[in-house]
């Protein structure tokens, strides 16, 4: 099963039409496009975010080996 042939397509095109309508499917398109963007701007958003997080961890590692623990004396 591979890919569809050039008289399937039209077939597959032909349904969408009678389905949708010839008015609906450029808003659907636009949709769909909207939603792609989207969908590539949260990603481009959470890799920026992942690659900040390992500076803040260092940061974090760096002040507590810095700071002295208190130490305790246990009287018995």
């Amino acid at each position: 099963m591979g890919m569809p042939s050039g008289t399937e397509l039209l077939i597959i095109f032909g349904i969408i039409v009678l389905l949708f309508g010839a008015k609906k499917i450029p808003d659907l398109a636009k949709g769909i496009g909207k939603g792609i963007k989207n969908f590539k701007q949260e990603m481009k958003e959470v890799d920026e975010v992942e690659a900040e997080a390992p500076k803040k961890v260092e940061k974090s590692e760096e002040v507590a080996s810095s700071e002295e623990a208190p130490k305790t004396t246990t009287q018995a």
